[in-house]
């Protein structure tokens, strides 16, 4: 599952199209939250190098949810560092640089923010606190609609909406039992943004009714969301498939909607296997280009609504074209690419010739040695001092057994 890119690129995008629509969305979400620090200041424990004031818990939460679905055990440090990040009131904003002090009624707090840390400390365990402070956080902020907002009090939308349903299935909770002051659910949010089918966006989710943003990104957000999972979603079976076909039908259910997003998927990625993302405001070149985070989400939620078949083209176009884009964009970039790897069941350290976990561990600080590493290391270096001894053994009883040869 996705939420809006956290690129200043795709941030500035999203602020443009919003500015016409100055109630889509809290302004806050556009403005540096805290003091940027430099390279140098970083801390040792985040993961990525590049400006965290947009993404730094986010993109932290994605690192640490998908080395988890590796085995790998990450580093204290990159624990503490995003446990640091909560606010008192439990909620995480993008990032703060000053984690001494008091979250200041400035500092924009981050649904999508919360609901990945969420999601990445479930995942690590030990965090139950943490954990429980958020998703009661949360819970304060739905929307009478039964969504969310991107920063509390704006108005629903798909992503948000989506990404917190992952969270709260991660957390034990049951979304559908979620209910807000006006008697609604997270999935009664999620219908309001699908679209019926016939014309440009049929069968989508767009980000909000009256700003669909970029559609690929929404609708597989909300795919994955309407199946009660979260970022690093897989099917329940590998071999599943969506018995409606990939034919969009009048839908009234969330899992109508959500197989009509899937067909809305499909169909946008049966040309090139990839989604696009228009050009920036300003910029020279007014082709569209394509899209490697949302289109390796919708390989996920293409897989989780039991269409796999049209996931392969995107997934080989993955494999064969998104390293430069991966090594650019950073840790974030990594996490989409080994979750896409993973619904697809396909070998995220064989992923195109590249081994992803490898490179997305080079970015943090180095992870703990997994304890079957260690039991297994331990095992080996018991028989080798046996077999060490075995052999000096051998040696001794050659030597003694000469010595009385050469005495008789």
């Amino acid at each position: 599952m996705t939420t809006v890119r956290r690129s200043a690129a795709a941030l500035a995008v999203t602020a443009v199209i919003g500015a016409a629509i100055a109630s889509a969305a809290a302004p806050a979400a556009f403005a540096a939250p805290t003091p940027t620090p430099s390279a140098a200041a970083l801390p040792p424990g985040l993961y990525g190098k590049g400006d965290p004031a947009y993404d730094g818990v986010w993109r932290q939460s994605l690192a640490l949810l998908a080395l988890d679905t590796e085995d790998v055990k990450p580093a204290t440090a990159a624990v503490d560092w995003l446990t640091g990040q909560q606010c008192d009131s439990g909620a995480f904003p993008s990032y703060r640089a000053d984690t001494k002090a008091d979250c200041g009624a400035k500092l924009p707090l981050d649904s999508n923010a919360t609901a990945a840390a969420v999601q990445a400390l479930t995942a690590v365990g030990g965090q139950d606190k943490t954990v429980e402070k958020s998703v009661d956080w949360l819970k304060s902020v739905q929307n009478t609609d039964g969504g969310w907002s991107y920063n509390p009090g704006g108005a629903s939308d798909a992503n948000s909406t989506a990404v917190v349903i992952g969270a709260l299935a991660a957390a034990g909770e049951k979304p559908a039992d979620v209910k807000s002051k006006g008697g609604k659910s997270p999935y009664d949010a999620l219908l309001t943004f699908a679209q019926p089918c016939g014309g440009t966006n049929g069968g989508a989710f767009v980000y909000q009714p009256a700003m669909p943003g970029l559609v690929g990104d929404s609708t597989a957000a909300a795919v994955i969301g309407a199946h009660g999972k979260g970022l690093a979603a897989e099917p329940e079976n590998a071999k599943s498939t969506d018995a409606q076909g990939t034919a969009c039908k009048p839908a009234t259910t969330i899992e109508g909607a959500a197989h009509n997003g899937g067909t809305y998927l499909a169909t946008a990625l049966a040309k090139t296997g990839y989604l696009t993302t228009p050009p920036m405001p300003g910029s020279d070149d007014p082709k569209e280009k394509p899209d490697f985070g949302n289109t390796a989400d919708a390989v996920v939620a293409l897989q989780v609504q039991g269409l796999s078949e049209q996931a392969k083209k995107s997934l080989a176009w993955l494999e064969a074209d998104s390293a430069g884009w991966a090594k650019e964009s950073g840790p974030a970039a990594y996490a989409q690419l080994i979750f896409a790897a993973n619904a697809a069941d396909t070998d995220p350290e064989k992923f195109g010739g590249k081994d992803l976990v490898a490179e997305l561990t080079a970015l943090g600080p180095e992870p703990q040695q997994d304890e079957k590493d260690e039991k297994d290391d331990s095992g080996i270096a018991v028989w080798w001092i046996v077999g060490a001894f075995f052999a000096a053994s051998v040696g001794v009883g050659i030597l003694f057994s000469g010595r009385r040869k050469n005495q008789s």
